[in-house]
C-alpha cells in the first residue's frame, strides 16, 4: 500500500519520467527531467528502495560529508511534484533515476502504483537514442504510443517497434495494460557526437513536450547553451574533412527527405509557439547545464579522441530502441 502524507490533491497530473542510461544518448532525456525540477522547484516526495532494482558493482553508491560526517547516496529513482503556474495550472509528477539493473516489472508496478494514488492522467516518458542526423539541423522529435486512440488523439505514431528495448519500452507497456494513457518521447542524438551533455536535445525534448501537455517550460539559458554547443561542433567538424563531408550528406539527406513538411504543419506549430512565447514573455530560470565556451559540451570519448569520430551508422527507423546500430554489412550489433 502506497501511502502519500505531505502531498496534496494534485490539478489535472501529468507523470514525466526519464531514466540515464541505455534510453538517455548524451544524457537529454534525464536533463530535461532535471531541468523542469530545477526551474519549478520540485520537492521530493518517495524514493524507491535501492536495494531492490540496482546492482550495486553497476551503479555504485557514493560518498560524501555532510558537516564532517561521511554520507552515502544510493542510486535510485525519486519522485517529485511541481505545480505550473498560469491561467489553468497544473501538476507534474516528475520520475527521475537511473535504468534498473533487476525486476523491471516490480520496478513498473510501484510506479504505476504512485500514478494511481495521485490520479496521473496521462504518463509522458522521455528517451533519446543515436541516429543518422546531422547536428546542424533542428532535432527530430518522434511521439510514440501503444494506444491506437491516443495516437489519433494527439498526433502521435503509434509504435510498430519489435526487438530489444529498454525501461522506456516496458514501462510504457506496462501503462497501457493497466489502462493509463502513456507516450513516450524521443529525441534523435547525432551519432557522431554522442558525448554528453547535448543541450539542443534536452532543449527539442522539452518543446515537444510543451506543446504535448499544453504547458510553458521556462527555458531559461538553456537555448544559448544549445547554440553554444552547436558552434563546438561545427567548430570539431570543420577541423576533420571526413567528417565535415559526412555531416554534408546527412544535411542533403534530411533536406530532401523534409522538404515537403517544409510549409507545412511544422511551421504552423513554431509559429504558434512563438506567439505564445512572445504573449507570456520571458520568466527567469536556472541553467539546464553548465555554461561555457562551445567546446566544453564535447567531452572526450573512452578512446582519448578529442573530436567527433565516424562510427557505424545506427538504423534511422524511429522506433528503434537507443544503442542498436546497423553496421556495414546490415547485422545489428548492440553497444553494452
Amino acid at each position: 500500500m502506497i501511502e502519500l502524507e505531505g502531498v496534496p490533491e494534485l490539478i489535472d497530473p501529468v507523470m514525466v519520467a526519464a531514466f540515464e542510461g541505455w534510453n538517455d544518448a548524451g544524457d537529454a532525456a534525464s536533463t530535461a527531467v532535471a531541468h523542469l525540477d530545477r526551474e519549478w522547484k520540485g520537492e521530493v516526495f518517495a524514493a524507491l528502495d535501492a536495494e531492490d532494482y540496482y546492482d550495486f558493482q553497476v551503479n555504485r553508491p557514493t560518498v560524501w560529508m555532510d558537516a564532517g560526517v561521511r554520507k552515502i547516496t544510493w542510486p535510485t529513482t525519486r519522485l517529485s511534484v511541481v505545480r505550473v503556474g498560469g491561467e489553468k495550472p497544473r501538476d507534474l509528477v516528475l520520475v527521475r533515476g537511473i535504468e534498473p539493473s533487476m525486476r523491471w516489472r516490480s520496478f513498473c508496478n510501484e510506479l504505476l502504483g504512485f500514478a494511481h494514488e495521485l490520479g496521473v492522467e496521462l504518463v509522458v516518458i522521455l528517451g533519446a537514442l543515436l541516429g543518422d542526423t546531422p547536428h546542424t539541423r533542428p532535432v527530430p522529435i518522434s511521439g510514440t504510443t501503444s494506444d491506437p486512440d491516443l495516437a489519433r488523439r494527439m498526433d502521435l505514431e503509434e509504435t510498430k517497434y519489435e526487438g530489444p528495448t529498454g525501461i522506456v519500452g516496458v514501462l510504457q507497456e506496462a501503462c497501457t495494460h493497466a489502462g493509463v494513457p502513456a507516450v513516450s518521447l524521443w529525441a534523435a542524438v547525432p551519432h557522431y557526437v554522442s558525448q554528453p551533455p547535448n543541450p539542443k536535445a534536452t532543449l527539442a525534448l522539452l518543446n515537444r513536450l510543451e506543446d504535448l501537455i499544453d504547458v510553458r517550460i521556462p527555458l531559461g539559458e538553456l537555448p544559448e547553451d544549445a547554440r553554444a554547443w552547436q558552434v563546438g561542433v561545427d567548430q570539431l567538424a570543420a577541423e576533420d574533412s571526413e567528417v565535415a563531408e559526412y555531416v554534408q550528406t546527412l544535411e542533403e539527406a534530411r533536406d530532401t527527405a523534409e522538404l515537403p513538411e517544409a510549409s507545412g504543419e511544422a511551421i504552423a506549430r513554431e509559429f504558434e509557439r512563438y506567439l505564445r512565447r512572445r504573449d507570456g514573455g520571458s520568466q527567469p530560470g536556472g541553467h539546464a547545464t553548465e555554461s561555457g565556451d562551445g567546446a566544453s559540451y564535447l567531452r572526450d570519448n573512452p578512446t582519448g579522441r578529442s573530436r567527433p569520430s565516424k562510427p557505424t551508422r545506427p538504423s534511422t527507423d524511429p522506433d528503434r530502441e537507443p544503442g542498436t546500430e546497423t553496421g556495414s554489412d546490415g547485422e545489428d550489433s548492440s553497444e553494452e
